[in-house]
């Protein structure tokens, strides 16, 4: 009886001994883990506003919102005016001298007219050695005569403006305009530029009158070249005429801004 008394209470004290170092343990890391979730410093505090430039800031550029005037208005703003040459009213000719083998060698001035040339004229009122002549365009294929014959020899075989039907004069130089203008006045000059007929191009010079009359720019253009320097004479048809290698050329235009 003793001995199962002891054993019991030798069993007490086992289980009593165990309880205690358990329940330590298990306190331990609670307080471990209350630690780790507490803040170990103390929160950030805000930081200083930033520090003043020690610049000035730079100014924006500022851009004009105002629209770029257009060429022709920027021209007329200052005092120039685009006169355009009118296709029709403008008459651009040739003359040269030929002589009739078959009709006891009468000679006679052929002439050929044609209206469809372009191109224009900017004029500077106030300050004309500013003024200025865009290229020429001429149509030489409907150039006519008195004669339907010759028209369609110079077309097919001689000008070939059925194949190159566009004359171009690019001007390059104008000589003698005056400082000042009167209106009313007629001015004379000269013009230098590029001659092109068919696939030769030829330095030329036109000696100009003009004149402005109301809102219209009448004007003459006169020069002389050799058939020889662009291929195209002179003519020769055997027994039956020849012309001379000399042509005269002359522009008679109207221009209307």
């Amino acid at each position: 009886m003793r001995k199962v008394t002891f054993f019991i209470l030798l069993g007490a004290f086992l289980l009593a001994a165990c309880a205690g170092p358990a329940s330590q343990s298990t306190s331990e890391p609670v307080a471990q883990t209350q630690a780790v979730l507490e803040p170990t410093t103390s929160p950030p505090q805000p930081t200083d506003p930033p520090a003043e430039p020690t610049t000035a800031p730079v100014e924006a550029t500022s851009v004009s919102s105002e629209p770029t005037a257009p060429p022709e208005q920027a021209s007329a703003a200052s005092g120039a005016v685009v006169y355009k040459i009118v296709p029709g009213e403008s008459v651009v000719s040739y003359e040269v001298g030929e002589t009739f083998f078959n009709q006891n060698n009468r000679f006679q001035v052929a002439i050929g007219k044609t209206g469809q040339i372009t191109g224009d004229v900017q004029v500077d009122q106030a300050h004309p050695q500013n003024s200025a002549i865009g290229p020429l365009s001429i149509d030489i294929s409907q150039f006519q005569s008195d004669s339907g014959r010759r028209d369609n020899a110079i077309r097919d075989r001689f000008l070939e403006s059925s194949r190159y039907p566009i004359a171009t004069f690019t001007p390059t130089s104008i000589e003698g305009l005056p400082e000042a203008y009167t209106p009313g006045e007629e001015l004379s000059f000269k013009v230098t530029g590029d001659l092109t007929i068919k696939e030769t191009t030829r330095p030329v010079s036109f000696d100009v009158t003009v004149k402005l009359e109301g809102d219209a720019l009448l004007g003459t253009a006169t020069t002389t070249i050799l058939m020889s320097e662009f291929s195209v004479g002179p003519i020769q048809m055997a027994g039956i005429l020849g012309t001379e290698d000399e042509v005269k050329l002359t522009l008679n235009f109207v221009a209307r801004p």
